[in-house]
């Protein structure tokens, strides 16, 4: 019997590694045509999406207006439609492994679903058991607890047969108000404050995709 039942995923930068490949360099773009002053680095971008997160990042921080948040994830999904980001050394055989023992894959994420359901196709040859993905919208995006709240009443499950698995913090402010254990994807994160903070509150701190499918599958 699988220790949690319902693996549900964050997708960049915890299954591919797509900020460095197509969301920083789409923001770059971005912010060359809306706020062509303000420069930051990969790292910066990280950090910002971190805390406060994406949605405050636009909002309180550069002050997009929804015109140019429009601008903005147009030039977004132009750049996810046109690459496909790698997946993670070891996840391929995490996942197909956790399939063949019946577990539930599910994802929750700041991507749009069409994006995630080709990477999973294009890698892993299937498709998430659910998607959560950016269209949804502020009041079901995390770290609103909405999709968890799904998830558990679509396969009548309780909060300890869940794991939710994600670098950044939107994931585990979602996971801790549904009471749902937590482990931090570290493979995808070089930013010491992520690190930091992770290492102080992630029920699983973990540097390897290898170490989540210990703790999954017992090897």
């Amino acid at each position: 019997m699988l220790k949690f039942p319902c693996l549900v995923l964050d997708h960049d930068d915890t299954v591919v590694r797509s900020t460095p490949t197509i969301h920083y360099p789409a923001f770059v773009e971005a912010l060359k045509k809306l706020r062509p002053d303000i420069h930051w680095t990969l790292e910066q971008f990280i950090a910002y999406n971190f805390d406060p997160g994406f949605e405050a990042l636009c909002r309180d921080i550069l002050h997009f207006t929804p015109e140019e948040m429009a601008i903005q994830e147009a030039g977004w999904l132009a750049w996810s439609n046109a690459n496909i980001a790698p997946a993670f050394e070891g996840m391929d055989r995490l996942l197909r492994r956790f399939k063949e023992q019946d577990g539930l894959v599910c994802v929750v994420s700041h991507s749009n679903s069409v994006t995630i359901r080709r990477d999973y196709k294009h890698h892993f040859g299937f498709e998430p058991d659910l998607i959560f993905g950016w269209e949804l919208g502020t009041d079901k995006r995390k770290p609103a607890p909405w999709p968890l709240e799904q998830i558990m009443t679509r396969f009548d499950l309780a909060p300890g047969q869940l794991l939710m698995v994600d670098d950044l913090k939107p994931g585990w402010q979602m996971a801790k108000t549904c009471g749902v254990p937590f482990a931090f994807a570290g493979w995808g994160c070089e930013v010491e404050g992520v690190r930091s903070f992770m290492k102080q509150n992630a029920d699983y701190y973990l540097q390897k995709v290898q170490e989540l499918e210990t703790i999954v599958l017992g090897s």
